[in-house]
């Protein structure tokens, strides 16, 4: 059996070093489309760097029979947002057969869905702020109960939606409803967050079986919080590595980084995101599964900061499609 899986394992290493064909799905119908697409383009130029045949996939306009007929050596998923975060493409990848770059459909699900990752966390004790959840079909009256249960500010945030969509921050009860109605419009569930102050940092994560941090990338948006406008306009945030905080609190969000990305059960490679108080205590909020390649994304930058180039990152992460 030793020696079954050391065949296994060597053909899996020739195989995912050589050049490959490579289905890139790209853009999609979710909300993120655009950002999809700048993502799409980056790793396209990278792939085609590494010596690898490139098929680009527009899932929302070519569907999925173009994927089955073109017979990728592996799907690489440059997707975000539902129907290509949540699982979605993922389960059809595992119908036909393609290896795939991020998580698999489980992971994907519930990292995908604040309320569901936010319970495994609790579960894993890996420390999330308190929260409540809102449902369309709530009474306004229970929910602003359960808010003032967290006091004000709270932050409202859809429970299955990424890139800052629909979230907002709450400073007084009289501007609840508002929040929960953009926030409600594109999920049926929303999540309301005890809104921390304190350092904005994020960490990626790279790895499967033995999973390693990324050095810690501290966050300054112009805005008042890290935002679509923040997060996508060059110019409109800083990204400081190593991030400013005392080095005991560093070597935690890179604990807690990995605690979440196995919590999760995630594979290949996530960003988590993370405030850190003045008093050093970190708090975990989200895992994203498929964090944004662009030219102004965060794990590309952390990447960087550990020597890695942004091909070598494509590389690895192409080469996690393959990882059991």
């Amino acid at each position: 059996m030793a020696e079954m899986i050391s065949n296994h394992v060597t053909v899996v290493n020739s195989l995912t070093h050589r050049k490959m064909k490579v289905a890139l799905l790209m853009g999609g119908s979710s909300s993120e489309r655009e950002i999809s697409l700048m993502s799409g383009a980056q790793v396209e130029a990278a792939l085609h760097r590494l010596g690898h045949d490139v098929i680009v996939i527009d899932p929302a306009r070519d569907g999925i029979t173009v994927l089955a007929q073109s017979g990728p050596d592996a799907a690489f998923i440059a997707l975000h947002g539902k129907y290509g975060e949540d699982g979605c493409i993922q389960g059809t990848l595992e119908m036909l057969g393609i290896p795939y770059t991020g998580s698999r459909v489980l992971a994907s699900a519930v990292a995908m869905n604040k309320i569901v990752s936010k319970a495994l966390f609790a579960a894993a004790e890996v420390p999330t702020p308190p929260c409540v959840t809102a449902n369309r079909s709530d009474a306004p009256e229970v929910v602003l109960a359960r808010a003032q249960s967290l006091g004000f500010p709270c932050v409202v945030k859809p429970s299955s939606q990424g890139s800052t969509v629909g979230i907002t921050i709450v400073k007084e009860s009289a501007a609840l409803a508002d929040a929960l109605e953009l926030a409600l419009r594109s999920d049926p569930d929303a999540l309301i967050e005890k809104y921390i102050t304190g350092t904005e940092v994020t960490v990626g994560v790279l790895g499967t079986r033995t999973p390693r941090a990324l050095p810690t990338l501290e966050i300054v948006p112009k805005n008042e919080f890290y935002d679509w406008d923040s997060k996508y306009t060059p110019g409109k945030s800083e990204h400081i590595v190593p991030a400013r905080i005392p080095e005991p609190a560093r070597a935690e969000c890179e604990r807690l980084a990995v605690e979440a990305h196995v919590a999760l059960k995630c594979r290949g490679y996530s960003r988590v995101d993370m405030i850190v108080e003045p008093s050093g205590q970190v708090w975990v909020l989200e895992a994203n599964t498929l964090p944004g390649l662009t030219q102004v994304s965060l794990l590309p930058d952390a990447a960087r900061a550990e020597g890695i180039s942004f091909d070598q990152l494509i590389q690895t992460i192409l080469d996690s499609a393959f990882d059991e």
